[in-house]
């Protein structure tokens, strides 16, 4: 075993990069939280426990792994996990579910702007698919720099956000019960729990390339197992106050396509102007790493064929996300793509144990 030792700089670079995978238009908007953990009232933080623990798990495994393979170029974590079948399977089928998020995201940018700023949506869409593509064709490396330094900051401001929302009406805590049923209207399983897991599944089966790929920019194992396991504190702090705070606004939030901008605004139009940038920001970092994840699966990162499919893929998305609204799309891609995703998290668990 060779003599690791900790480099805090790089645990922070590597959770900041972690979390902006997840830090992308459903979550940063509180549309995410919202379906997945505060449309279940109470029940919500018995979710965000299962993705606690199924976030450090999950999370420390695919990085570690993606370093243990850092020499492998062709190495195919499908199939690693999954077996030859079942993971060539994932490997057609994983590419498809990237491009139905990235068009999520694209379309959440152009909702916030319309929500918050009356901007035109198609147009604020559009420019979000530009700066990604701009994004993108910087490389990964210079990918990771850009989006590590992201993550954090929208991890403050949603925790300012909360924080001062939950000590403003945390006294209307034990009136939840009463909001239940506008709350289930956005519910997307059937139980808290099975919400838990799809969320779980949503993230890795999408994020599996990235996170592995991260893992084999590491220097080493330490910085990739506590860059996951930071990320996930982080993550699961916000995700647990920004739902306490929409759960005791929820006769307003809950009906709204980006809770997270009433919230800021309700405290004061400066402080959600400022949380919009962040949004914004949030969905250019999450929709970068899609981007990348999903374009070089096809062609050799920085060759002209790769360059033209994502300028090909941008156009896709943008064009895609016209047809149905964030909300909608929120609604049915993201707990379709979580229940895709339920055997490829057996199989991580599985092959964890054998190895």
């Amino acid at each position: 075993m060779e003599n690791e030792k900790y480099d805090i700089k790089a645990i922070i670079k590597y959770a900041g990069a972690f979390i902006a995978w997840i830090v992308g238009s459903g979550f940063a908007t509180g549309q995410e939280i919202l379906q997945f953990f505060t449309s279940y009232g109470y029940a919500s933080y018995g979710a965000v426990l299962i993705n606690t623990a199924g976030f450090v798990f999950l999370g420390q495994k695919l990085l570690v792994k993606g370093y243990e393979h850092r020499a492998e170029a062709k190495f195919d974590h499908y199939r690693f996990y999954c077996g030859k079948w079942a993971g060539a399977v994932y490997s057609r089928l994983v590419p498809a579910t990237l491009l139905l998020v990235l068009t999520v995201l694209i379309a959440a940018s152009g909702a916030t702007l319309s929500e918050y700023y009356g901007v035109n949506s198609s147009l604020g869409s559009a420019t979000m698919a530009a700066l990604v593509l701009c994004a993108y064709l910087t490389g990964f490396e210079n990918l990771v720099r850009i989006v590590s330094k992201i993550g954090p900051v929208i991890v403050v401001f949603a925790i300012a956000v909360g924080a001062i929302t939950l000590l403003h009406d945390f006294s209307s805590f034990g009136e939840i019960g009463r909001h239940e049923k506008i709350l289930a209207t956005s519910q997307v399983a059937p139980g808290w729990a099975a919400s838990g897991v799809l969320y779980l599944s949503l993230n890795f089966l999408c994020g599996c390339t990235y996170f592995t790929a991260l893992g084999k920019s590491a220097k080493n194992r330490k910085d990739a197992k506590w860059g996951a396991i930071a990320g996930t504190v982080a993550l699961m702090l916000v995700i647990a106050i920004m739902n306490t705070a929409i759960l005791l606004n929820a006769s307003d939030a809950a009906s709204l396509s980006v809770p997270t901008l009433y919230l800021s605004n309700k405290i004061s139009h400066g402080l959600g102007a400022s949380f919009s940038v962040v949004l914004m920001l949030g969905m250019f970092s999450s929709s970068s790493a899609i981007m990348w994840a999903f374009c070089n699966q096809f062609f050799t990162e920085g060759t002209w064929k790769n360059r033209l499919f994502a300028v090909a893929t941008a156009a896709c998305s943008f064009i895609a996300g016209l047809f149905f609204s964030f909300r909608e799309l929120v609604g049915i891609v993201y707990p379709f793509i979580g229940y895709i995703g339920l055997v490829f998290l057996v199989c991580v668990v599985f092959r964890r144990n054998r190895t």
